[in-house]
C-alpha cells in the first residue's frame, strides 16, 4: 500500500478549529469557558496548533534514557550508611547521595566496597570546609555538592560570613570542578515556576560573578553546574520547567564562557504532601517523577510517601525506589531520549516560562542582584505573596489535595503515627537575613484535625 493516509483531507487551521469550538459552545464565552489562567501568568488554551509556530523548535540535547535512580542517605553513622548504600545498590539504586553532617565522617569508610566506576557517588555537605574537601578525591564518579548561597537563603545565615564563604567556595570549586545551586527551598516555600527559574538563574549568577576572573577558560569550559530542584504535580508545566531551565542556563553560561550544559537533580516537592490519607502521596510522587524524566532530569531522588512524618525506614524507601524502577523498566520511560520535543503544548509552555523567567531575572539583576534582593527581603516577600495566593486557593477548595480538602477520610487517625514534627519549626535564633521558610499547603488543616481527633 503506497498511498499515504489522510491526503484526501484538507488541512485545518487553528482559526478554523477555534470557529468550530465557538459554534459548539452555543453562545458560551470561549475565554471564560475554556481558557485556564495560571499562577505563572500563562493562559492555557484548549488546543495548540502547528501554525502558531513561525519555526520548528530546537531539538533538545537531553538524554531521558540515561536518567539515574538515586538513593539519598543521611550519614548518622558511617558503617550503617555504607551498609544501607550497598543494600540500595543491590536493589536497583544507580546513584547514591550521602548527606554529610560533619567533618568527622570518613569518606573512605563511607564508600567502602562500593564500585564507584558503576555507581556515581554524591557527597552533599551540610557544612563548609575547603580543608575537608581537599582531602576528597574527585577522580572518577565522586561529586561534591555545597551551596553557600542556598544555605544563606534557607537558614538566614552564611556558614561563616560572606568573604570567608566565598573564599572557601572558590577553593572548593577549583578542587571539585562543580558549582551546586540548590533551589528546593523556593518551590517548597510556594514560589511560582517563573520565580523558581528566575531565582535559580540569579542565584547561579552570583557564583559566576565570583568566579568569572578566577578561573581559566579551560576550567570554565569543563565546570559542571548542578541544579537541585523540586518538582510539583502540574504535570506538563513541570516538564516545561525543566526544559526552560536548560535553555536559560545555556543563555547565561554562554555570556560568561562557561560550559553550556548543566546537570539537573530532581526530587518531588514537599509542598503538596499530606499526613492524612498518606497513600495519595504515592500518586503525587509518581507523576512528579514522570515529569522529571520527561523534562530531562539527569538524576531523580524520589520522596518516600511517609517522609514528612516518619523517620527514614526500609519500607518507605523501598517503595520510593521501586516507583522509579517501574517507570524505568516496566513503563518504557527509558525508551526515548527526548519524548517531549515537538509537542505543541509543551513547546509553548517552555517558551513562555523561559521568557517570563528571563524578565524576572533581569529585574533582580537591575536591582542589585540576588544577594542584594535577599538582604532587602524582596525575594522573600515575592515568594510569600505567591505562597499566600496558592494557600488561599487551597483554603477555598479551588486547589485540591485528595485526602485533605477533597474527599478526606474522617476516620483517619494520625496523632500516634508521627515520628517527625511535620509542621513549620520555629527556631528563635538571630539571622543575618529573613530565611525562606518552607511550608506545606495542608499544615493548618492537619493541625486542626490532630487537635480534634
Amino acid at each position: 500500500m503506497n498511498k499515504e493516509l489522510f491526503y484526501d483531507f484538507s488541512a485545518v487551521s487553528s482559526k478554523q478549529w477555534k470557529q468550530k469550538i465557538q459554534a459548539d459552545l452555543k453562545g458560551a464565552d470561549y475565554n471564560d469557558t475554556l481558557i485556564w489562567h495560571t499562577n505563572e501568568g500563562i493562559d492555557v488554551k484548549p488546543f495548540y496548533h502547528a501554525d502558531e509556530f513561525t519555526m520548528l523548535p530546537n531539538i533538545s540535547t537531553t538524554k531521558a534514557k540515561r536518567f539515574k535512580i538515586c538513593q539519598s542517605i543521611y550519614v548518622a553513622q558511617v558503617e550503617k550508611s555504607n551498609t544501607k548504600a550497598l543494600d540500595a545498590i543491590s536493589r536497583g539504586a544507580e546513584q547514591i547521595t550521602f548527606i554529610i553532617p560533619s567533618e568527622t565522617v570518613s569518606i573512605d569508610d563511607l564508600i567502602k566496597n562500593i564500585d564507584i566506576s558503576l555507581t556515581p557517588i554524591v557527597l552533599k555537605l551540610l557544612f563548609l570546609s575547603s580543608n575537608y574537601v581537599s582531602k576528597i578525591s574527585t577522580q572518577g564518579n565522586i561529586t561534591i555538592e555545597i551551596d553557600s548561597i542556598g544555605h544563606l537563603a534557607s537558614s538566614g545565615n552564611w556558614y561563616h560570613n560572606l568573604n570567608e564563604d566565598f573564599k572557601q567556595i572558590e577553593t572548593i570549586v577549583k578542587h571539585s570542578n562543580t558549582i551546586t545551586v540548590d533551589t528546593n527551598a523556593y518551590q517548597n516555600a510556594g514560589a511560582t515556576m517563573v520565580q523558581q527559574l528566575a531565582y535559580a538563574l540569579s542565584h547561579l549568577n552570583e557564583y559566576f560573578n565570583l568566579l568569572q576572573d578566577k578561573l581559566s577558560q579551560d576550567q570554565k569550559s569543563s565546570l559542571t553546574v548542578i541544579f537541585n530542584l523540586s518538582v510539583g504535580t502540574n504535570y506538563f508545566f513541570e516538564i516545561a520547567k525543566l526544559r526552560a531551565l536548560r535553555i536559560l542556563y545555556k543563555t547565561l553560561a554562554s555570556e560568561y564562557g562557561f560550559k553550556t550544559t548543566c546537570t539537573i537533580n530532581a526530587t518531588p516537592t514537599k509542598r503538596n504532601k499530606n499526613i492524612y490519607d498518606y497513600n495519595t502521596n504515592l500518586l503525587r510522587t509518581t507523576t512528579e517523577c514522570m515529569s522529571a524524566i520527561l523534562g530531562g532530569a539527569n538524576t531523580i531522588t524520589n520522596l518516600a510517601y511517609d517522609a514528612i512524618y516518619h523517620k527514614d525506614n526500609e519500607f518507605g524507601e523501598r517503595i520510593a525506589r521501586n516507583q522509579l524502577l517501574v517507570l524505568k523498566h516496566e513503563s518504557y520511560f527509558d525508551a526515548v531520549n527526548n519524548p517531549s520535543d515537538g509537542a505543541y503544548y509543551i513547546e509553548s509552555l517552555t517558551a513562555q516560562l523561559s521568557e517570563k523567567a528571563l524578565d524576572v531575572f533581569k529585574d533582580v539583576e537591575a536591582n542589585g542582584g540576588f544577594l542584594s534582593q535577599l538582604k532587602s527581603a524582596t525575594i522573600q516577600k515575592k515568594i510569600k505573596e505567591s505562597a499566600q495566593k496558592e494557600q488561599a486557593q487551597f483554603d477555598k477548595g479551588a486547589l485540591e489535595l485528595l485526602g485533605t480538602n477533597s474527599h478526606p477520610n474522617k476516620d483517619d487517625r494520625m496523632a500516634n503515627e508521627l515520628e517527625l514534627y511535620p509542621f513549620i519549626k520555629m527556631n528563635p535564633v538571630k539571622t543575618l537575613i529573613e530565611p525562606i521558610i518552607e511550608k506545606r499547603l495542608a499544615e493548618t488543616v492537619e493541625q486542626y484535625r490532630l487537635k480534634t481527633e
